[in-house]
């Protein structure tokens, strides 16, 4: 019978917590379209409440997830980034944190926000580490 190896954990800077509530965030942020309308100005009751998925320049989701990673200290935000990294498919985790270290700067949330399955590559990467959300999902999704 063949055992299946299960990765080892490394020591994370960022909370497995905080990674979650950013994934999700980045998830909502992700089905964002185009406004098909700029300024509505209709009632989104009477719109099905559609307007919701349009990426308006106030667009609370957007926001929320903004302030989430600019209210990371640095060790915490290298450590998102090499995850978002290690998750698309990098496979050195002491390579890709070195690397998101010399790269970090003050617009690391405008970075990660424009990856499109942000969401996606931190739970990859928590994944490759041998971390799981499923603890913070109960409940919430």
């Amino acid at each position: 019978m063949a055992t299946v190896e299960t990765p080892q954990r490394i020591e994370l800077n960022i909370s497995v917590e905080k990674v979650f509530y950013i994934i999700v965030k980045a998830r909502e942020f992700d089905v964002k379209v185009a406004p098909v309308e700029p300024d509505p100005g209709s009632n989104p009751a009477d719109d099905g409440e559609g307007s919701i998925l349009g990426d308006y320049a106030d667009d609370p989701t957007a926001i929320e997830l903004r302030a989430a990673i600019n209210a990371l200290n640095d060790d915490e935000v290298i450590d998102l980034i090499a995850l978002a990294w290690l998750g698309r498919g990098d496979d050195d985790w002491a390579a890709v944190r070195d690397l998101a270290r010399e790269r970090h700067h003050r617009h690391s949330a405008s970075y990660l926000m424009g990856m499109p399955a942000l969401g996606d590559y931190l739970e990859e990467g928590l994944a490759a580490l041998g971390y799981s959300c499923e603890e913070f999902e109960v409940g919430r999704l």
